[in-house]
């Protein structure tokens, strides 16, 4: 006899359970997503056979969400094809739906079910319905099946012709799946040469699509994406009005990959995408952006005037504030971060003229930690003389009433970074800054002390922090005795022998911190029980502080040598106590005395420091703005392989109007003129052009690189003049062969070549920032190559006027830490009345040295 169980199936025979609240009451509807039960898949299959018998709509419509919810669980539901193919035959656009997508997400796995359906989906691409011709080209396109491919080409082509703009802009989306099903078909098809007529679509929708998939098929073309010419550009920026926020984004990122055919046509272009900066898309807007500094470089390319372009971002940075600031403050916490990255790049561009937004930027209490992080960041670059005491003074509530460890050692970093700043904070804002940190000092929190501690250990080492050692002496030795963190306790070492002697002129040798020595001797009582950041600041603050006073600090130097000199725990502290051990015991303290007083000298913090971007990181993320690459920090070659990145190029190399001639917008109808040969657009693009021929001229390999590549990429644009305040002027037309170029060195004996130096302002990122610079100039390059220790290059120039020849050899040390210099070795050929090569030789590293400043 069969048992019924409370909570499982009624046994066969039994009556079902009834609600608890008895027949009166309404029943509560099960899940869609329960447990299946042994004999449901059979169940199901009795119900769709009396599909077509049912009468209620309604529960027509759950018996087909019922077998979606167990798809949608990973139940094999796939028996039943058969049935679901009936099912199809309905004029219920939610059941077909349901059905399409029952169909597309079995047909990989059952590819001899899905053509099944073929005759089905084909007659329903021709449903009096658009809805229903737009969801059977979809589902069509959707099976992914290569034996599909000769029953969508047709379907596909008809879609693109009809009256409605849902069946046309799914049939643009289907040429994609057409091109990633079977590419040879795609080629052969000719469905490019309709997507660039589609362009014209009057419907917006259809053109965004057409946009995205052009990109897309012609991603590896040599135009690294759809082309453009003028005539598509402004044909589409004067609908832009007409786009929804998505499609607008699509449009706004030709932009930047359109070159204007004039100063006058950039600003129209500007003209024509302010009104989007109104738009309620953070994505719209930051696209907008991101064309007006495209624009604002072209006016470099076409003027050669750096400060204009520099003047009109800034113009255009004042212009697209507000909207940054509300875009900041209205949307998602993910959304504000990635503002927040971007506004943090533009403060960098062009500082100054986000500052007076500065209290848009305090941290509130309700904001995610990785929001108050990146505005703790942002405030230090809003800083100047009229916000600096604000920012500060924000900061250091920030300290005091943070429950978050880092976020407020973070806070006093900033503070340390407005100090440090040349001149940002204005008069007086150093020493008012280091008075905040010495109170820290005393903050019964020891990781803001720590903070604190290695905030103002950075101050010090800079210029404007030279003269502050009398306001942080009286503290030091107290704050020591009770740190227990190793880079505060570093820290505090390090200011103690930078602190304890005056060095102004007025007080040279006055002693501020007299007991500096016994509070260092502690430290070196207890030496092994020290961490290594400790023991190395230890080291270097005794040594010092034994100049400054020998007596009290003889004894306590020689039990730190021989603890250090015995210490296995590091090499280099090893070797540099052996250093200062035998620099004494030979007789050499001066010169010991010269290389401990070098290490605390002052940095000039008008230059930058190593973690901070500099002129050519700025430009690279530039060139990326609106994309990963803003939120890393780095260019996308570091998180994206190679076969992936697609490069775009700038069009049209070519323009139909004259550099002065007049950039008027085109008419609305611009692109509805035909070609009668082609049916394309006037004026529009070539679909597919042939690979650019190589730069004249390109070297061919020779023996003297010792294994380096030859230098085969394009050559730089050259400067609109050839140098000449330095004396000497260099041919712009200058090439020559590898052969020719070790023929020429060959032939001069070494005795007469001439070695000089070329100092550089900062070690190169890589070996092109110098062959562009140098070609600026007209040097240009052979070869080049970079080893692990140096970058090596082999370059070449002539002498406009008489002719001499430039054979250049040079080569630039990474590995030293002394001020870069650049190595260089000049032969001089076809010098007959050269009377002074030395002469020549100097004028020449002058330009050298103009064109890597």
């Amino acid at each position: 006899m069969a048992t019924s169980y409370p909570g499982g199936p009624p046994a066969p025979g039994a009556a079902p359970h009834q609600s608890p609240g008895g027949p009166g009451t309404a029943n509560v509807p099960d899940s869609y997503f329960t447990e299946s039960r042994k004999g449901e898949i059979n169940e199901l299959r009795n119900l769709l056979r009396a599909f077509g018998t049912e009468r209620d709509p309604q529960r027509k419509r759950d018996i087909i969400k019922k077998v979606i919810a167990y798809m949608t669980l990973g139940i094999d539901v796939s028996r039943l094809f058969s049935e679901m193919m009936l099912a199809i035959e309905t004029r219920d656009l939610v059941i077909k739906k349901m059905v399409y997508l029952y169909l597309t997400n079995y047909a990989r796995t059952h590819p001899e079910l899905a053509q099944m359906c073929t005759n089905t989906l084909q007659k329903d691409c021709g449903n009096d319905d658009p809805m229903v011709r737009g969801l059977a080209l979809r589902a069509l396109c959707g099976l992914q099946l290569p034996q599909m491919v000769e029953y969508i080409a047709e379907p596909l082509r008809r879609s693109l012709q009809d009256g409605h703009a849902y069946v046309r802009k799914t049939g643009v989306m289907g040429i994609l799946k057409l091109y990633h099903l079977d590419p040879e078909s795609f080629e052969t098809s000719g469905f490019v040469d309709i997507l660039y007529d589609m362009l014209r679509d009057p419907d917006a929708s259809v053109v965004c699509n057409c946009i995205i998939v052009l990109n897309e098929v012609m991603q590896k073309s040599p135009n690294g994406g759809m082309a453009i010419n003028r005539a598509i550009m402004l044909h589409l920026l004067n609908r832009i009005v007409e786009f929804n926020e998505f499609a607008k984004v699509q449009v706004l990122e030709l932009v930047p990959r359109y070159i204007p055919a004039n100063e006058e046509e950039g600003f129209q272009i500007m003209n024509l995408l302010d009104p989007v900066l109104r738009s309620s898309s953070p994505a719209a807007v930051m696209a907008t952006v991101k064309a007006f500094m495209s624009l604002a470089d072209h006016v470099v390319d076409m003027t050669g005037d750096a400060s204009a372009a520099l003047a009109m971002k800034r113009q255009i940075v004042e212009r697209v504030k507000p909207c940054l600031v509300t875009q900041i403050s209205a949307g998602s916490s993910e959304q504000m971060y990635t503002l927040l990255k971007h506004f943090k790049l533009l403060a960098e561009v062009c500082p100054g003229v986000l500052d007076d937004e500065y209290r848009q930027f305090y941290v509130r209490y309700n904001e995610p930690t990785h929001v108050q992080f990146l505005k703790v960041e942002i405030l230090p670059q809003l800083a100047n003389p009229d916000t600096a005491p604000d920012i500060v003074t924000e900061l250091a509530e920030l300290v005091h009433n943070s429950t978050h460890v880092n976020l407020a050692k973070a806070a006093v970093r900033s503070m340390a970074k407005i100090a440090t700043a040349h001149d940002r904070g204005g008069p007086g804002a150093v020493e008012a800054i280091a008075r905040r940190l010495v109170e820290l000092l005393d903050l019964n929190m020891e990781y803001v002390s720590a903070e604190a501690a290695s905030a103002l250990a950075l101050i010090v080492r800079t210029q404007e922090g030279q003269g502050l050692k009398a306001l942080l002496a009286p503290p030091l030795v107290r704050a020591l005795k009770y740190m227990s963190e190793p880079n505060g306790k570093a820290s505090l070492v390090f200011l103690l022998a930078e602190c304890s002697e005056e060095t102004g002129q007025e007080n040279t040798g006055a002693v501020l911190i007299p007991e500096a020595p016994y509070a260092l001797e502690k430290l070196i009582d207890s030496y092994d029980d020290q961490a290594l950041p400790v023991k190395s600041a230890l080291l270097s603050a005794t040594v010092r502080l034994f100049f400054q006073q020998p007596a009290q600090c003889q004894r306590m130097l020689g039990r730190l040598l021989q603890a250090a000199t015995n210490d296995v725990s590091s090499q280099n502290l090893h070797d540099r106590a052996l250093l200062y051990y035998r620099m004494l015991r030979n007789g050499n303290p001066h010169d010991l005395e010269r290389i401990v007083a070098a290490g605390g000298a002052a940095v000039n913090t008008k230059d930058h420091f190593a973690e901070d971007f500099v002129a050519e990181d700025l430009k690279a993320l530039m060139e990326e703005f609106d994309s990963l690459t803003v939120i890393y920090g780095k260019p996308s070659t570091n998180f994206i392989d190679l076969e992936y990145q697609v490069k775009y190029v700038k069009m049209p190399p070519e323009h139909p109007l004259a550099p002065g001639a007049e950039g008027a917008a085109p008419p609305p109808d611009i692109m509805a003129t035909n070609d009668p040969a082609s049916g394309a657009p006037v004026d529009s693009a070539p679909i597919a052009s042939a690979p650019a021929p190589p730069p004249a001229g390109a070297p061919a390999e020779m023996d003297l690189l010792g294994g380096f590549d030859s230098y085969t990429g394009d050559p730089p644009a050259p400067a609109p003049a050839p140098v000449g305040d330095v004396g000497l002027a260099l041919s712009p037309s200058m090439s020559m062969s590898g052969d020719e170029y070790q023929n020429h060195w060959g032939s001069i004996n070494d005795a007469e070549a001439i070695v000089s130096m070329v100092p550089l302002p900062r070690m190169p990122a890589d070996a092109g920032s110098v062959e562009r610079a140098l070609a600026s100039h007209y040097i240009q390059t052979m070869a080049s190559g970079e080893l692990p220790t140096e970058f090596k290059f082999f370059l070449y120039a002539q002498a406009q006027n008489s002719g001499e020849l430039f054979l250049i050899q040079s080569n630039i040390d990474k590995s030293s830490s002394q001020e870069p210099l650049m190595i260089v070795t000049v032969k001089l050929a076809n010098a007959i009345s050269t009377a002074n090569p030395q002469g020549l030789t100097d004028q020449l590293m002058g330009v050298m040295t103009k064109a890597l400043s």
